[in-house]
């Protein structure tokens, strides 16, 4: 890994740093990441070609988008109908808990307001 922009040290330029932990999870997560897709793509969702942790689905008058990254995932949706199938799979599929509607996702707070808008926001 190449020293980060910022912190060069101009005397020691040739040196790299060392990572003490992996950047993106634990070492299995490339093979739970085939299950998953391949779970996904086998429900009818579609994965997004510019973001593969995206995966999306289309119903006559709703849709969900569902973003899984490591150990978090956010499903979204105009149906609440809609939203609550495919958590049940994924429960009995994978090991995880449904925890309350979303304030934060990867350091993002979720703001919603009266109108159902949803705003990001990140301090």
């Amino acid at each position: 890994m190449m020293q980060p922009h910022g912190h060069i040290m101009l005397d020691k330029v040739h040196l790299v740093c060392k990572l003490k932990k992996s950047l993106y999870g634990l070492k299995q997560a490339p093979r739970l990441y085939l299950k998953f897709d391949r779970f996904m793509a086998s429900s009818g969702h579609t994965r997004l070609q510019a973001d593969h942790y995206y995966y999306f689905k289309y119903f006559e008058n709703s849709y969900i988008i569902l973003f899984w990254y490591g150990d978090d995932m956010l499903v979204a949706g105009s149906s609440m109908k809609q939203i609550v199938n495919p958590k049940a799979q994924l429960t009995r599929e994978f090991s995880m808990k449904d925890l309350d509607p979303a304030k934060k996702i990867l350091g993002k707070r979720i703001n919603r307001e009266r109108r159902r808008l949803l705003e990001l926001s990140q301090a």
